[in-house]
């Protein structure tokens, strides 16, 4: 126990050590030690609450830092054994003291067990003996301790005197037990109770026998940290937990059940939860436009300040109507209205400059001390690149369909083109320089004539290599929903061809095609009604749709190819 979990508790040691005077540390380690026993794991505790209760002080300082009751007791015995040892040593003859060594042999416990006392309340001094300084017990605090925590010393005793006899019993009883589900927490309290002795000595007697027999331990996986495979198994269930929760589904492995598997506590496994995403966050590049304004404090509160003309906006999105020559699937292009080149760059800056911080926030992460309040942080500067990457697309859509609609041929589909467009247009919107000057519609158009140039070739050299004369399963007019209407309404042998094909895809596309079409017979879904479902835009819906078509045309004329 040589770090703190906390590095605000940290500093609050490393001031109060350093600047407290003496009288002053005396005080706070009796309200440390006041404190540690009223702390329940698993509650959490905000940190000026605990600085206020160990100083008396009402600190400013992070005001949203919360802290765990296993972590605070952690940092709380740290606190006290530093703030002891930084006492003056005081001359032995002052008062009687009992060395460490004598409190020992007095009440036949371990050293570790008077540790444990320390932060529980027994008062400890640095006294000189023969000119050294070394650990003092004040005769009268112990027995002051004592009589305060008489079942404790008891306690305390009984763990010293487990005989071998004692050990195999505990040790026979727990494999009996282990093998009918128990967990170690569980099996120690249960021989405890059988054997009339406390579950420390029960839990400290097993674990000592897998430490020293690892090849036959009872719970490998209670000691020793975690592996990596492991701590990912945790991670794993946590995420499928939230899926079935948010789903209304039977829920499969929860943390608890996972605590229980590998011998551990519920707030170590949210620990681990916490480790694994914060090593996925800080392995995941951050890609921006760095400008120097970022680095200026005075200017944060403006970049990150809502989009100028907000509200006009948003009327104007309220109003918005596509225009007549516009088919009727394209028309949500239009909800978004154009962004003023002030808006558009206020936004641009804003998503690089959330970026920057996220990239800052990364580098500063260590993710095996990982809180909460750093992983929410992180959260929150991703949800904010998002909305702001977001809000450039969908104003920048129609651009697309625009560029699309010109470079349309004969027996080409729209959608098709439009999906491989929106690809090059979110791609410029990770790169454009919006401290340029320029418009980003020059460079998206630029970004997209440019992709149009190399994909449209490519796929009519795809086409006519691989012509089969059955492509009209799946082309008809240029409009993708009447195609595939057409297509999946054709008589019961080819509707049997095509759930063949089908399977070729993954499920969620499969289903998103089953849906739009009706295709098993059940009334045909909107794209926004498929996005409600699986929880994605529809215009998300809209590219799994046209790319599932996409792959069933490509199998069937590699499937008729085959058949030659």
């Amino acid at each position: 126990m040589s770090e703190f979990k906390t590095e605000a508790l940290r500093e609050l040691t490393e001031q109060q050590t350093r600047f407290a005077p003496p009288p002053r540390r005396q005080a706070q380690i009796a309200a440390a030690q006041k404190l540690f026993g009223e702390i329940e794991p698993g509650r959490n505790y905000p940190y000026q609450y605990v600085c206020f209760r160990v100083t008396e002080y009402r600190s400013d300082a992070h005001p949203d830092l919360l802290i765990t009751g296993a972590d605070l007791k952690h940092d709380l015995e740290l606190f006290v054994r530093r703030l002891e040892r930084s006492l003056p040593a005081v001359p032995a003859t002052v008062e009687p003291m009992l060395t460490l060594d004598e409190v020992s042999k007095k009440f036949n416990v371990s050293t570790k067990t008077i540790s444990r006392w320390r932060v529980k309340g027994l008062s400890a001094r640095r006294v000189k003996v023969n000119g050294r300084s070394q650990l003092g017990f004040p005769a009268a605090a112990v027995e002051r301790f004592v009589a305060e925590h008489k079942a404790l010393v008891e306690k305390g005793a009984k763990f010293s005197h487990l005989t071998e006899v004692e050990k195999e019993d505990i040790l026979r009883l727990a494999r009996e037990l282990r093998d009918a589900g128990g967990t170690l927490t569980d099996v120690s309290k249960r021989i405890a109770a059988r054997l009339h002795r406390s579950p420390e000595a029960v839990r400290y007697t097993i674990k000592n026998f897998d430490r020293t027999h690892p090849e036959a331990s009872l719970f490998p996986h209670a000691n020793g940290p975690l592996t990596e495979g492991a701590k990912r198994e945790v991670f794993d269930a946590k995420l499928r937990h939230e899926d079935d929760l948010k789903n209304a589904k039977p829920t499969g492995d929860t943390v608890n059940t996972i605590a229980k598997r590998f011998g551990r506590t519920r707030s170590s496994m949210y620990r681990v939860v916490n480790e694994v995403r914060a090593k996925e966050l800080v392995r995941t590049p951050v890609d921006y436009i760095y400008n120097a304004d970022f680095d200026d404090q005075s200017k944060e509160a403006e970049i990150v300040a809502e989009m100028p003309g907000k509200a006009e906006f948003e009327a104007k999105r309220s109003a918005k109507s596509a225009p007549k020559d516009v088919p009727a699937h394209m028309a949500h292009l239009y909800e978004w209205p154009l962004l003023t080149k002030e808006q558009e760059q206020h936004v641009f800056r804003k998503m690089n400059f959330l970026k920057h911080q996220l990239n800052k926030a990364q580098e500063a992460l260590d993710p095996a001390k990982a809180r909460v309040a750093d992983l929410m942080r992180l959260d929150e500067l991703k949800q904010g690149v998002r909305s702001c990457r977001d809000l450039l697309i969908n104003c920048n859509q129609r651009l697309v369909y625009a560029q699309a609609k010109q470079r349309l041929s004969a027996g080409e589909h729209i959608d098709d083109l439009v999906s491989d467009g929106n690809l090059s247009l979110m791609r410029a919107v990770e790169k454009f320089d919006y401290a340029r000057g320029n418009k980003f519609s020059t460079y998206a158009t630029w970004a997209i004539m440019k992709n149009f140039a190399r994909s449209i070739p490519d796929s009519k050299t795809h086409k006519q290599r691989y012509m089969t004369g059955h492509d009209e399963l799946f082309e008809a007019k240029a409009d993708v929903r009447s195609d595939e209407q057409e297509a999946l309404a054709l008589a019961d042998a080819a509707r049997s061809r095509v759930n063949k094909l089908l399977e070729h895809l993954d499920a969620r596309t499969r289903d998103v095609i089953r849906m739009r079409t009706g295709l098993d017979g059940s009334q045909e879904m909107t794209l926004e009604q498929i996005g409600q479902h699986f929880g994605i835009t529809k215009e998300r819906v809209r590219q799994i749709n046209v790319r599932g078509m996409k792959m069933l045309r490509e199998w069937a004329a590699k499937e008729s190819t085959e058949a030659v």
